[in-house]
């Protein structure tokens, strides 16, 4: 039966990393960009819990069940598949301690249906992504203890999410809680929690009347608001442009005044704005204290900023975080843009040269919480990598990361065609944005360079990681 074995090494305490495999949604956090998973439950670290979540194998969904058995504190957990697309599957984790931090010890006994016949197709079709599945997860544990270990001489926060189930909101509460904080969700009555969430966990309220209908705004040091109907998702009607600016400004003006009016206040609010603030500007260099632009999206965006002033007045630190396009495989631009790029499709849009500014996922994570821990960041932040790159030469290098052309151009008058005005502030016009504040207030960037965030994200490493040792045995 195939043997597949992959070591890590971590300049942290065993301790610390078991702890974090031990948070409330470690499998988030270890799910690579790339994979279609939905869990639907997760398993504590004891004996006898289960982990469920619902995957795709080519286009038919299918349903994977794991128990864990073997649980021994800071020494190993095993998992076994119980139901899954293999006909086995046995997962043992070893956690060593060393003289530089521990060795966490992955092996993996498998064995597909059809063994006679897979076995000579595994190669291509399972191996390649159990190496990307192990290098994203022992990098993601990497960086997430980085950053954990930059504050963790401070006091661990009660912080609340509104937006906890979207695309970042759902990162966000998994790397809080990995984080040792103690993390709320701040959900709409309709709004749907998802299966494998904690319900004690949960404030309901209502967004529009500003009514708690349960659980209290009360004793939260943090606060992070991620609300809005999707900017890109729709072509802008008037009545799609209607939504978007209501779904931004009056849910972040009625919590900042029921912030204000709490016995026990935040210490901050963090709350969302966009990169849009700016306006096209060509390759003019952005930074936080740049005019704003004009048109629909700079007065979104300054409508939305300016939506926090009574939390803002009651001396509520406040944070509006303007951000930049998100990388990531999970969703938004990039989801959109990879079936055009695998087929060599993807090349200069209205000429390319538009500047397009980015941030990786996990940076946009990672710049949240040091904006939570630091009390001296205030005011707008630009949450943008340090490299933005014209729209050309992302096209470029997406292809170079598929191993694909990237030469098909799509002139302006296409674009506006089918996109209208959406098409002409989102795709054909562009910013310059630089994170100055970011950066003077000392955040370090994951992913600095857009290479490293799009192989990161799409599991398409050039060079085998140094800390990892990986081997295949028969």
């Amino acid at each position: 039966m195939p043997r597949f074995v992959h070591e890590s090494h971590f300049n942290y305490s065993l301790e610390n990393v078991w702890d974090w495999y031990d948070s409330e949604e470690a499998f988030t956090r270890l799910t690579p960009e790339w994979e279609p998973i939905k869990p639907q439950q997760i398993g504590a670290l004891k004996d006898g819990e289960r982990t469920i979540f619902k995957m795709k194998l080519g286009p038919f969904p299918r349903k994977w069940i794991a128990e864990h058995h073997n649980v021994k504190r800071f020494r190993t957990f095993d998992d076994t598949m119980i139901k899954g697309v293999f006909n086995k599957w046995i997962h043992s984790r070893k956690f060593t301690p060393n003289k530089d931090g521990c060795v966490i010890r992955d092996e993996l006994e498998w064995r597909l249906p059809l063994h006679f016949a897979s076995k000579f197709t595994s190669p291509i079709t399972v191996m390649p992504r159990l190496r990307g599945m192990f290098r994203y997860r022992s990098d993601t544990v990497r960086d997430d203890l980085s950053k954990i270990s930059e504050t963790i001489t401070q006091k661990r926060k009660r912080i609340l999410i509104t937006g906890s189930t979207g695309l970042i909101g759902t990162e966000l509460y998994a790397f809080l809680s990995a984080a040792g904080h103690d993390v709320f969700r701040l959900l709409r009555v309709e709004s749907n929690l998802p299966p494998y969430a904690n319900p004690d966990s949960v404030i309901r309220w209502n967004d529009l009347t500003g009514e708690i209908v349960s659980g209290s705004l009360e004793n939260f040091d943090a606060v992070v608001h991620l609300a809005g109907a999707g900017i890109g998702d729709k072509n802008w009607s008037k009545r799609r442009k209607m939504l978007i600016e209501k779904s931004r400004t009056i849910p972040t003006e009625i919590l900042s005044q029921k912030l204000s009016e709490c016995e026990n206040k935040p210490e901050v609010l963090i709350s969302g704005s966009a990169i849009g603030w700016y306006g096209g500007r060509g390759n003019e260099v952005l930074t936080e204290e740049s005019e704003p632009g004009e048109g629909f999206l700079p007065n979104i965006c300054a409508k939305w900023e300016s939506a926090t002033q009574s939390a803002k007045d009651s001396g509520i630190r406040v944070v509006s975080m303007r951000t930049g396009i998100v990388v990531t495989a999970k969703g938004g631009m990039l989801q959109r843009l990879l079936l055009p790029a695998k087929f060599g499709a993807l090349g200069p849009i209205g000429g390319g040269k538009q500047m397009q500014s980015w941030i990786s996922f996990n940076d946009v994570i990672y710049s949240i919480h040091h904006l939570i821990m630091n009390k001296e960041c205030e005011g707008p932040f630009n949450l943008t990598s340090p490299n933005p790159i014209n729209q050309k030469d992302f096209a470029k290098l997406l292809g170079k990361v598929l191993k694909r052309p990237a030469f098909a151009p799509l002139p302006s008058f296409v674009v506006k065609l089918l996109f209208g005005e959406m098409g002409k502030d989102l795709i054909l016009e562009g910013q310059n944005v630089s994170p100055k504040k970011l950066l003077d207030s000392g955040y370090k960037f994951v992913n600095a360079d857009l290479e490293s965030c799009l192989r990161h994200t799409l599991g398409k490493w050039s060079t085998v990681n140094d800390a990892d040792n990986m081997e295949i045995l028969p």
